[in-house]
């Protein structure tokens, strides 16, 4: 199994939509659960980063999430992933182009 860091740098998908009422909320759909919001776009992306951190602190102590842990490594080394945003200015920065 990764490490924490590991799982990190993986480049999850990360969905995000307005809110009805005002802001956006942020999820990773490929992490059942991890959702978050702000009240702008760059607030909802880095608590988005935050609630990703927790939760994949969380699977790692947990053995039951041990096997979406398992499932999400056969995802992503199958995948040929064509772009990696290491931080939330380079997503930025993409999404403004």
């Amino acid at each position: 199994m990764k490490t924490l860091n590991e799982y990190l740098s993986l480049p999850f998908k990360l969905e995000i939509i307005p809110d009805k009422e005002e802001g956006y909320v942020a999820s990773y759909p490929e992490l059942p659960g991890c959702i978050s919001c702000g009240s702008t776009m760059e607030d909802a992306i880095r608590n988005a980063e935050d609630a990703k951190r927790a939760w994949l602190e969380a699977a790692l102590l947990d053995i039951p999430n041990a096997e979406t842990l398992a499932a999400i490594d056969d995802v992503y080394h199958e995948r040929n992933l064509s772009k990696t945003f290491h931080s939330v200015e380079e997503l930025m920065e993409d999404l403004n182009t």
